[in-house]
């Protein structure tokens, strides 16, 4: 059976940008009859925020997006991401870093990605012979880095269609855990993804360049036929073009909710951004049979003053 999992962090309350991909990605599953798995992932320990998994719960409940399985939390599965990196640090692609962002940031060498974040240089590659050395050496706690090859990633997404990446000189060597020992991102998604036979995943195209990354791991991990299949959705952004954040004013689901803003206004405006035009849905059911993927708008979605006033308007 095909699988895809909604994997909300608790870092903080989801706003309309992370419910229209959840939506979208539920929608997808319910009309194609994949099984749904809630992950909450919960490793990014210090964001993470009192109650805000149990917030999340809520909020795709009154949305009426459900689940086959969980919620699965991270969080309890560690061992399983540090048995991955002992088996990664083993084979010889990955190896302890002790550079700093800032110090990655200044370095004179280093590349810059799209999104301006400055990509690793490779100052570590080949400078300690393990991670007690680096440690000794340095007076660090050494995060792990994996060693990218240099050659050139294809993959083809189901929305942003055909994608390229130089591994060397678009991502360079990237953390997979961080120098306190906590997974990092690109490992555990990879490794709870092949664990949990997950086929499908649907997220924003913040994460694009993350698939040519998690390709990687998959291969070293001996699992590149397990590959997933992805579609990445434009987000939704404010009138700066900056994704939703609170420069933008309160849009998290709670705030409405606390209005009186109804499931079925939400449901309504997270239509009209997903190409469903005039549909006043009850209930995220009632939009199953109207999704079609090919008619998602392909810019980003501004989410404007005028949307909030819209929404409010009918509350009471």
């Amino acid at each position: 059976m095909r699988t895809t999992r909604l994997a909300p962090s608790p870092t903080g309350a989801l706003h309309l940008g992370n419910a229209r991909t959840f939506l979208v990605n539920w929608l997808m599953a319910r009309q194609q009859g994949w099984r749904v798995i809630l992950r909450i992932e919960d490793l990014d320990g210090p964001r993470v925020k009192k109650g805000a998994d149990q917030q999340a719960i809520a909020d795709l409940r009154w949305l009426g997006i459900d689940w086959d399985e969980g919620p699965i939390y991270q969080s309890s599965r560690r061992s399983l991401y540090q048995a991955a990196l002992d088996r990664l640090m083993a084979a010889g692609v990955a190896y302890p870093c002790v550079c700093t962002r800032s110090e990655v940031a200044r370095a004179a060498s280093a590349p810059h990605a799209e999104d301006g974040s400055a990509i690793y240089p490779g100052t570590c590659r080949n400078r300690f012979a393990s991670i007690d050395q680096a440690r000794e050496q340095s007076g660090r706690d050494p995060a792990i880095r994996f060693l990218v090859p240099d050659r050139t990633l294809v993959f083809l997404d189901h929305f942003a269609g055909r994608q390229t990446f130089h591994a060397l000189r678009d991502l360079g060597d990237f953390v997979i855990a961080k120098g306190d020992g906590t997974p990092a991102y690109q490992l555990a998604v990879v490794v709870d993804d092949a664990d949990m036979a997950v086929t499908d995943i649907v997220r924003g195209d913040d994460l694009l360049d993350s698939t040519p990354r998690q390709m990687l791991v998959y291969e070293a991990l001996g699992m590149a036929g397990r590959l997933p299949a992805y579609c990445h959705l434009p987000l939704v952004v404010g009138t700066d073009g900056l994704r939703l954040a609170k420069r933008h004013g309160d849009t998290r689901l709670s705030f409405y909710r606390q209005r009186g803003v109804s499931a079925a206004r939400i449901l309504a405006l997270l239509a009209r951004w997903c190409g469903m035009d005039d549909t006043w849905p009850q209930t995220a059911g009632d939009l199953v049979a109207g999704f079609d993927l090919t008619r998602m708008p392909r810019d980003r979605i501004v989410f404007s003053t005028r949307d909030d006033l819209w929404l409010r308007s009918a509350a009471p």
